[in-house]
C-alpha cells in the first residue's frame, strides 16, 4: 500500500494510485461538464422543454446554491470514510442526468442539475482529501494538478462532445450519456477505492460538524486559506463576468466570436494546471504560490495598458486566466496538508469559500464596471489580490508542511 506523506511505495502501488487519480480526473469531468453544460445551451434546453430562458437561468442560480451546501459534507468524509462520499456523489450524478434523460420535464431537471452541483461538492473535498492522504507531500502538486485539468477538460472536450450530443440526437441526449458514464465511474470507484478505512494519521479523532467549522476558524493558517480562497476568487469572476462585455464594447465583437473565447480560457486554465502538474513540486508550493498570485496582480494591472488591440487584449486575458489558475491549484494542493486529520473538511471549506468568492465576484463586477470600465475592474481586481496575497502569507507564515 501507498504510504502517507514523506513515505513511498512499491512501482505496483504507484501503478495503482495513478489509476486511481485517472478514475477521478474523469468522474470530475463528468461532473463538471454536468455543471457547466447547461450555460451555453440554456436556450436550446428552454425551447425543448418548453418554457421561458428565465426559467434555464433559474435553474443555473439553483445549481449554484449547492455550493454553499457542500461544505457541510466534507466533516462527513473525515468521519465516515472517503470512499462512501465519493461514491455517493456519483450517485448523485448518475441518478440525476438518467432521471433527466428519462423524464424531460422541468421539475426533474431542476432536481437533477441540483443533485449533479451537490454530487460535484460532495465529491471533490472527499477525492482531495483522500489523495492528500495518499501521495507524499513532495508530489502533492503533481497529483492535485493533473485531477484539476477536469476542469479545463470540461470546457475544451465535455462541452463540445455536449454540443455534438444535442445536434445529432436532440437535447436530452447529454443527460442520458452522463448519467450512464458517471454509473461506470461510480462502480469504477468502488472497485479501485478500498472499503475499508485507512489508518489514522495522528491521535486526533474526527470531530463533529460544529467543531470541525470552529476549528477551520480558530486556526490560522486555515483560516488564512479561506480568507485567500474568498478574494482571489472574487477577484477573478468580478473581471470575468465582465470580459465580454470589454470585448464586444471595445472591438464590436459578435456573439460567436465571443464564444470563442471560452476555449481560450479553457486552454489558459489548463496551462495553469499543467503548471502546477509540472512545476509546483520542484519549486514548492508555497513559494510557486505566491508568486503566482503576485504575477496574477500583475497581469489585472496590465488589462488596461494592453486593451488597446484585440490581439493584445485576448493576450491579457490568457495570461490572467493561466496564473490565477495556477496560484489556486497550487493553494488547493498545499491545503490538502493544511489539517491532515481532517483533510475532507479543509477542502470542503477551501471549495465553499472560492463558490462564496465567485457570487460577491459576479455581483460586484456589473457595478464597476458600469462606475469606472476596464479600468475600474483592474484597479478592485488587483486591490482584491493583494488582500489575498496578505492572507496567504498569513496563513502560511511558520507554517512547515512536514512536521
Amino acid at each position: 500500500m501507498t504510504k502517507g506523506p514523506g513515505g513511498s511505495g512499491i512501482n505496483s502501488s504507484s501503478t495503482r494510485l495513478m489509476w486511481k487519480i485517472g478514475i477521478a480526473t474523469c468522474c470530475r469531468i463528468l461532473l463538471n461538464t454536468a455543471r457547466r453544460f447547461v450555460y451555453p445551451f440554456a436556450p436550446v434546453l428552454s425551447r425543448g422543454l418548453g418554457v421561458p430562458l428565465t426559467a434555464i437561468t433559474s435553474i443555473i442560480a439553483i445549481n449554484q446554491l449547492t455550493g454553499v451546501l457542500g461544505p457541510v459534507f466534507g466533516p462527513l468524509g473525515d468521519r465516515w470514510g472517503y470512499r462512501i462520499m465519493l461514491i455517493s456523489g456519483m450517485g448523485m450524478l448518475a441518478g440525476g442526468m438518467l432521471a433527466a434523460g428519462f423524464f424531460p420535464f422541468y421539475g426533474v431537471i431542476v432536481i437533477a442539475l441540483f443533485l449533479a452541483g451537490l454530487g460535484k461538492n460532495i465529491f471533490d473535498p472527499a477525492i482531495q482529501g483522500y489523495v492528500g492522504r495518499q501521495v507524499p507531500y513532495r508530489k502533492r502538486g503533481f497529483a492535485i494538478g493533473i485531477m484539476e485539468v477536469s476542469w479545463a477538460g470540461s470546457t475544451l472536450i465535455g462541452i463540445p462532445l455536449a454540443g455534438v450530443l444535442i445536434g445529432y440526437f436532440g437535447w436530452r441526449a447529454p443527460f442520458l450519456v452522463l448519467g450512464g458514464l458517471a454509473l461506470i465511474g461510480m462502480i469504477a470507484i468502488g472497485v479501485m477505492i478500498p472499503s475499508r478505512r485507512l489508518p489514522a494519521e495522528n491521535s486526533q479523532p474526527p470531530v463533529s460538524l460544529l467543531g470541525a467549522w470552529t476549528m477551520l476558524c480558530r486556526k490560522r493558517t486555515s483560516a488564512g486559506i479561506l480568507f485567500f480562497s474568498f478574494l482571489v476568487s472574487a477577484a477573478n469572476d468580478i473581471f470575468f463576468v465582465v470580459y465580454g462585455v470589454w470585448l464586444e464594447h471595445s472591438f464590436g465583437l459578435s456573439i460567436v466570436v465571443l464564444g470563442s473565447t471560452a476555449i481560450l480560457i479553457g486552454l489558459a486554465e489548463l496551462l495553469g494546471e499543467g503548471l502546477t502538474a509540472t512545476m509546483a513540486d520542484r519549486f514548492g508550493l508555497k513559494q510557486t504560490a505566491v508568486v503566482a498570485l503576485v504575477l496574477s496582480m500583475a497581469s489585472y494591472a496590465v488589462l488596461p495598458f494592453l486593451g488597446q488591440t484585440i490581439g493584445t487584449a485576448l493576450i491579457a486575458i490568457f495570461i490572467v486566466f493561466v496564473f490565477v489558475e495556477l496560484s489556486i491549484v497550487t493553494t488547493l494542493s498545499l491545503s490538502t496538508e493544511i489539517l491532515p486529520h481532517a483533510r475532507a473538511t479543509m477542502m470542503s471549506g477551501y471549495i465553499g469559500t472560492a463558490g462564496l468568492g465567485r457570487v460577491c465576484g459576479a455581483l460586484m463586477g456589473g457595478v464597476v464596471w458600469i462606475q469606472g470600465g476596464i479600468a475600474g475592474i483592474a484597479l478592485v481586481s488587483v486591490l482584491m489580490s493583494i488582500l489575498a496575497f496578505i492572507a496567504l502569507l498569513w496563513a502560511l507564515r511558520n507554517w512547515n508542511p512536514l512536521q
